[in-house]
């Protein structure tokens, strides 16, 4: 969700509690200091800690510099203050509030700003190849940042992190790729400061322990607890599920690196054989042009998102995760009608099976959304388009017919 912002926001205030997991281990093992500046000893130890994690080697040294926090601050408000940027934000908010993923009180950029302000320790910016460091951090915390954003500076001279993350219009692409890089972060971050195999030894309950010990971590910052479900998870599921991720690549490809050959799903993040083994795409879906609908916006969810959708109006994970899979690719679009704003939700299974089972959820979510609804009409159908099983969702102001429908849907070639 909101990829454009967690690119630019989320690094700032993600990795200071994803660094955190290794605290407890890593803090046991001092480091003499060195008189090459405020960082200088903390960059010397972790370039080549990190080159030998990831198994590449800086094609130019990486640059550090040392900001203050409202330096820092200001230069990622004017991220925010962007023109695709706010466009993006006020496209995928309305979506998000349409779908009853969060609060139609909200105020998202407001929200970024305060989870930006929670906790700002540095930050790796791909547009300037400059890795920020907050003034004054604590060496301890500063240790942390420098290593796992040297690998991302490290990713950025094989491959353009910055084209990434300008990704418009595919939320589910851009989310997966961002998983590869943030999990290698993560999990390089934690080899080069703990060494490789060291995990279980320094972590008891290994990869398990980490998971929670990330979640444990954001739980603890206010900002971040008080924030809608589908925002945490969002920015949270490339640390979690990216990590995993890169944990079994390096397990299945030794001496590949992840970014070479990039998923185009949170499917094939979420079922790995999907992309180790079966490397099942998600289809394109498009809607055809309809008088009644000038698109103010359009995006999509990915399977991880859809799960969200499901988990946020059952309250059930188990639920949420088997009716989301077997998704196949999706597509919503926004428009205004005279009486409000209106969306439509098309997605596509890889069997009528999983289609059926989907249907039948989100009939259940319509039926706990209806007391909230207050003068809206929500539609649910299924049908075939080009032999595919597709449910559209078309949320409405009360009095106004559903102008799109299931023959509107458009599928593409999986790519």
């Amino acid at each position: 969700m909101m990829q454009r912002i967690s690119d630019s926001v989320s690094r700032v205030v993600q990795t200071v509690a994803v660094s955190l997991l290794v605290i407890a281990s890593a803090s046991c093992r001092s480091r003499p200091e060195s008189a090459g500046g405020p960082y200088g000893d903390i960059v010397a130890q972790a370039v080549p800690a990190v080159e030998k994690a990831v198994g590449l080697q800086f094609k130019t040294p990486p640059r550090i510099e040392v900001r203050s926090k409202e330096q820092v601050r200001d230069y990622v408000l004017k991220q925010l203050a962007d023109t695709a940027t706010l466009r993006a934000i006020a496209g995928q908010s309305a979506a998000y509030k349409l779908l009853g993923m969060i609060p139609d009180t909200l105020d998202l950029p407001k929200l970024m700003t305060r989870l930006l302000e929670e906790q700002i320790v540095g930050f790796y910016d791909p547009e300037t190849k400059v890795l920020y460091i907050v003034q004054g951090s604590p060496k301890e915390s500063a240790q942390l940042i420098v290593t796992h954003e040297l690998v991302h500076a490290l990713q950025d001279q094989y491959v353009n992190l910055d084209s990434i993350q300008k990704l418009t219009g595919d939320n589910d692409r851009q989310s997966a790729q961002q998983a590869v890089f943030e999990g290698e972060a993560v999990y390089e971050q934690i080899h080069a400061m703990l060494g490789p195999g060291n995990i279980a030894v320094a972590m008891p309950g290994g990869w398990d322990r980490v998971r929670q010990t990330i979640r444990d971590n954001q739980a603890a910052m206010p900002v971040y607890a008080s924030a809608p479900m589908v925002i945490q998870e969002t920015l949270v599921f490339p640390y979690l599920s990216g990590a995993e991720f890169v944990r079994n690549f390096r397990a299945r490809e030794p001496g590949k690196v992840p970014f070479r050959d990039l998923p185009v799903s949170t499917s094939q993040i979420l079922h790995q054989n999907e992309f180790f083994d079966k490397r099942v795409a998600p289809t394109p879906v498009a809607f055809a042009p309809v008088s009644a609908v000038a698109p103010t916006y359009s995006n999509d969810l990915g399977e991880f998102e859809t799960r969200l959708y499901l988990y946020q109006h059952l309250n059930d994970v188990d639920e949420a995760a088997r009716g989301a899979s077997g998704w196949n690719g999706d597509r919503y679009v926004t428009w205004n009608t005279a009486s409000g704003p209106a969306i439509a939700w098309a997605t596509v299974w890889l069997t009528p099976a999983r289609a059926a089972d989907f249907y039948a959820l989100m009939q259940q979510a319509a039926t706990a959304r209806e007391p909230a609804k207050h003068g809206r009409a929500e539609e649910v159908t299924t049908g075939m388009v080009d032999g595919r099983p597709v449910v559209l969702l078309v949320d409405t102001p009360a009095g106004i017919a559903p102008p799109i429908s299931v023959r509107d849907v458009r599928l593409g070639k999986a790519r």
